[in-house]
C-alpha cells in the first residue's frame, strides 16, 4: 500500500532534531531545469504565475536564486517536516518513532511541482510552486506537461517496496492527482473523501478540515502498519466515521 499527498504551502525552515537520516530527491536534474526556467522570471511574473502578492512573490525570487546543488543538512531539510500546512499538522510526523520513519518512508510519498515526487526523508530546499502553474519549462507548456508520466514511473517504482496489495490510497488534491496517469499505474486507487454533516443532513466539504482529515488518515495508516483497504474503516479521528452508504469499491467516506 501507497500513500500520496500533497505539498504544502506554508514551510517550516527552523533546524530539527527530530529525525538524523535523510535521503535525496530522485529528480534533482529536472528540478534544476525548473529552477533556471523560474529564474528568468521578475518579481511581476512570479506574482501572476503563482497569483500571490508581491511579498510572497519577493520570497518566492529569493529562494528560486539561493536554490542549489548538492543537497545537505546544512542546507535544506527533510519534506516530511518542512512542508507544514493542516495536511501536515494532521499527520503530526515530529511524533514519530525511528521505526515510524522508516514505515514512511516506505510507504507514503509527496507529489511536487519542483521535485516531482518526495520521499517523507528527502532533503529539500524551501520553494512555493503549484504543480497546476502555467511555467513553461523547455518545449512543454506547463509542469504537468513537463513531469508528464515521470511520477506515475516513479510511484510504481515505490510499489516494489511498499508492500502487497498494491493499492495507491489517495490523499492528494485533485490538482496534483492530476500529475498521475492512472492508465499506466500499475495498482489500484482508492480515493479517501472527508464531509462535514450540516444541520439538514446535508453533506458540506470545509477545505481546512479535509485537508488536516487527510493528514491524519495518513498517520492512522502509518502508525497502525495498515496494509488492507479494509482496515482503513475503522479511522475514527475527531469523530469522523465510515459511511458505508456513501463509499464504494474505489472510494472510502468519512463524515462527521
Amino acid at each position: 500500500m501507497l500513500i500520496i499527498i500533497s505539498p504544502a504551502k506554508i514551510l517550516n525552515l527552523k533546524p530539527q532534531n527530530v529525525v538524523s537520516k535523510y535521503t535525496l530527491p530522485d529528480f534533482l536534474d529536472k528540478s534544476k531545469q525548473v529552477i533556471e526556467r523560474a529564474r528568468e522570471l521578475n518579481i511581476e511574473d512570479l506574482q501572476k504565475l503563482s497569483q500571490v502578492n508581491r511579498s510572497i512573490a519577493q520570497t518566492n525570487y529569493d529562494r528560486f536564486y539561493n536554490w542549489q546543488t548538492p543537497f545537505t543538512p546544512e542546507n535544506a531539510k527533510q519534506a516530511i517536516l518542512t512542508f507544514n500546512g493542516e495536511v501536515y499538522n494532521g499527520l503530526q510526523a515530529k511524533t514519530f518513532s525511528s521505526e515510524d520513519f522508516d514505515y514512511l518512508q516506505n510507504h507514503l510519498r509527496i507529489l511536487s511541482g519542483l521535485y516531482g515526487v518526495l520521499r517523507p526523508l528527502d532533503l529539500m530546499q524551501p520553494y512555493r510552486l503549484e504543480i497546476g502553474s502555467k511555467l513553461n519549462v523547455g518545449k512543454t507548456n506547463n509542469l504537468y506537461d513537463f513531469w508528464g508520466n515521470t511520477i506515475t514511473e516513479k510511484l510504481n517504482e515505490a510499489f516494489e517496496t511498499s508492500g502487497n496489495p498494491k493499492v495507491l490510497i489517495n490523499l492528494a488534491s485533485g490538482e496534483y492527482f492530476k500529475s498521475v496517469n492512472a492508465k499506466l499505474l500499475k495498482a489500484k486507487v482508492i480515493d479517501i473523501e472527508f464531509y462535514e454533516i450540516k444541520n439538514d443532513g446535508s453533506l458540506k466539504t470545509i477545505v481546512v478540515y479535509t485537508k488536516k482529515a487527510r493528514g491524519m488518515m495518513a498517520r492512522y495508516i502509518i502508525q497502525n502498519r495498515i496494509e488492507e483497504p479494509e482496515d482503513l474503516k475503522g479511522f475514527d479521528a475527531e469523530g469522523y466515521w465510515f459511511s458505508p452508504q456513501l463509499s464504494n469499491e474505489n472510494k472510502l467516506v468519512f463524515t462527521r
